[in-house]
């Protein structure tokens, strides 16, 4: 496995920051809530992140950069991106899970 840029410890100081975040599981991988609203969880390929940003950010990072962001066919049609850790920063994390805190429930 490559290294990553983004370890989960990095990951968790990030998700913990925000408000009302809380780590728990998600399909047996780590996962960071906002009440009951899943914000985020490791992929169970232990080298991305699903990240729920809405269908228009979804969209717009998926053209921007295609690199980092992807889907698989399983996330299709629903409002989240695959982030690949080697390739993702602390502050682009940071700043994907503001925007899913703020998305409407």
């Amino acid at each position: 496995m490559a290294p990553r840029k983004l370890s989960i410890a990095a990951i968790r100081r990030v998700a913990l920051s925000l408000p009302g975040v809380e780590e728990g599981t998600s399909y047996g991988t780590p996962a960071w809530r906002a009440g009951k609203r899943l914000l985020a969880r490791l992929h169970q390929d232990g080298s991305s992140i699903v990240l729920k940003v809405g269908n228009e950010t979804r969209d717009h990072l998926l053209q921007a950069d295609p690199q980092t962001f992807f889907v698989t066919d399983h996330y299709l049609g629903y409002p989240t991106v695959l982030a690949h850790l080697d390739r993702l920063s602390a502050a682009d994390l940071r700043k994907l899970l503001m925007r899913a805190l703020s998305l409407r429930p």
